[in-house]
C-alpha cells in the first residue's frame, strides 16, 4: 500500500517542549501540586525546567525519529494476524509521540493528533472499564466467578463457568469457544496467519497465562453486558470527558460483532486491533491517559479511577510474564532493562506505547516505532533525567 501521507518534518519544540505521556504505577506522582492540562490545551515547559538535560533529550527524540515502524496495514495485517473482520485505515501517520514530566510537555514529535489503531493498548483501557464496575457495584468482587453475572452461553460449560473477572484480566482465563468466528485456540492459518498455534491442552481457569485476543474479547463482551451499554460510552462518560481528551478518539467494533442490549445493536469493542476495529486515539489524548493513572486515578481533586485499583493492576500475577491487569510490569526488569522496576505500560502491536514511570513522574507516549527500539528509548530517557 502506498502511503499518501507526506513525511512530517522534523520538529522539535524546546522552547515550548515535547510532549511525553508518563503513566504511573502504584506510586504516586511525587510532585506536591500535579499539573492537569485543561481540555483542549496543555502547558509546555522548557526540559531544562522540568529537570531534563536538553541535549540528552534530544538524542531521545533523534533516537525516536530514526527508528519508526515499518508496519503496512495492506502488506502485514492479513499476513501476521489473519482474516480481517472489522475496519482498518487506508493509511497512517508517522512516528510520533509526547513526553510528560510532571504533568507538562518536555517534548513532542511527529503528527500527534492523528487518530491511529494502537492495537493491544485497548486492553488496558478495557482494565480500566472493569475497574468502573467494581467501583459502581456491579462486580462484587474480581474473584467471583464471571458465570453469576453474565447468562449469554459463554460461561455455562463446567469449565468456562469457572472463570473469574481476575482471570480475564490478567489472560488466565482459558475460557473455551469462538467468538465472533475466531476460536479461542488460534488453531488455522487463514484465520489467525502467522499467529496461528498448535493444539495444546487446556487448563484450568486461573493456572496459566495465553496472551489471547479472542479471550479479551469475550471479556469486553462481558463488560458490555454487564455495563448494558457500550464500552466505549462508559469510558468517554466515566474517563475520557473527566480528564479533558479529545472527542475525537472512537472504539471500533467488527462487522459481526453488534448485538442486541435492551433493544438497541451495540458494537461489541475488541481489545486490539488484531482483526481490525480496536481504540482509534492520537498521543495527546493517550498522554492525558497516561498522566491520570501516573496519578493514581486522580485528575486534579476528582479521583477517576480507583488508587486501589491501580495499585492491584500493577501487582505481578502469579503466572506468564510480568503481568497485572493488562498493563506489563517492569518489576524484574526483563521487559526494559534500561527502566526503572516500578515502571509499567500498555503496549500494543505496530508499535505503540503509554510508558509510564512512578519514578521519574514521566509518561512516554509513543506511536509506530520498532519494537525491539523501546529499551533504547527509555534508556535515553532515563539518562536525560538531570541527576540532583
Amino acid at each position: 500500500m502506498t502511503m499518501n501521507r507526506p513525511p512530517l518534518p522534523r520538529r522539535f519544540f524546546f522552547a515550548f517542549p515535547l510532549v511525553v505521556a508518563a503513566l504511573a504505577p502504584s506510586l504516586h506522582s511525587q510532585v506536591a501540586n500535579p499539573y492537569f492540562p485543561p481540555p483542549g490545551k496543555w502547558e509546555r515547559k522548557a526540559p531544562a525546567d522540568l529537570g531534563f538535560d536538553t541535549a540528552k533529550l534530544q538524542q531521545a527524540i533523534d533516537y525516536a525519529q530514526a527508528n519508526g515502524s515499518t508496519w503496512d496495514f495492506e502488506k502485514d495485517q492479513v499476513r501476521t494476524f489473519g482474516a480481517v473482520l472489522g475496519p482498518l485505515p487506508k493509511q497512517r501517520a508517522a512516528t510520533n509521540g509526547i513526553i510528560l514530566r510532571h504533568g507538562y510537555i518536555a517534548a513532542e514529535f511527529g503528527d500527534t493528533k492523528a487518530n491511529d489503531p494502537v492495537y493491544s493498548v485497548a486492553k488496558s483501557f478495557l482494565s480500566i472499564v472493569a475497574s468502573l464496575a467494581v467501583e459502581r457495584g456491579l462486580i462484587k468482587d474480581v474473584n467471583d466467578p464471571v458465570a453469576k453475572y453474565i447468562h449469554d452461553g459463554g460461561y455455562d460449560s463446567p469449565h468456562n463457568a469457572k472463570i473469574t473477572w481476575k482471570n480475564h484480566l490478567q489472560q488466565t482465563s482459558e475460557w473455551e469457544g469462538t467468538l465472533w468466528g475466531k476460536n479461542a485456540d488460534f488453531v488455522g492459518v487463514e484465520q489467525f496467519g502467522n499467529g496461528q498455534r498448535r493444539p495444546r491442552e487446556i487448563h484450568e481457569p486461573g493456572s496459566f497465562y495465553e496472551y489471547n485476543d479472542v479471550r479479551i474479547n469475550r471479556f469486553s463482551l462481558s463488560l458490555l453486558r454487564l455495563f448494558g451499554k457500550g464500552v466505549p460510552e462508559v469510558l468517554k462518560a466515566g474517563v475520557m470527558d473527566p480528564i479533558g481528551a479529545s472527542q475525537d478518539w472512537q472504539w471500533l467494533g467488527y462487522a459481526n460483532s453488534n448485538v442486541e442490549i435492551n433493544g438497541r445493536q451495540i458494537a461489541s469493542v475488541t481489545g486490539g486491533t488484531r482483526w481490525g476495529g480496536g481504540l482509534w486515539i492520537n498521543s495527546e489524548d493517550l498522554a492525558r491517559f497516561g498522566l491520570l493513572i501516573l496519578n493514581r486515578g486522580k485528575w486534579g481533586a476528582r479521583q477517576v479511577v480507583s488508587a486501589e485499583w491501580l495499585k492491584d493492576a500493577v501487582t505481578p500475577s502469579e503466572h506468564g510474564p510480568d503481568y497485572g491487569y493488562l498493563w506489563w510490569l517492569n518489576t524484574q526488569k526483563k521487559q526494559w532493562p534500561s527502566g526503572p522496576a516500578s515502571s509499567f505500560a500498555a503496549l500494543g502491536n505496530g508499535s505503540n506505547t503509554v510508558w509510564i514511570d512512578p519514578q521519574h513522574d514521566i509518561v512516554m507516549v509513543w506511536h509506530w516505532y520498532r519494537n525491539a527500539a523501546m529499551d533504547g528509548m527509555l534508556q535515553r530517557i532515563v539518562a536525560a533525567v538531570a541527576k540532583d
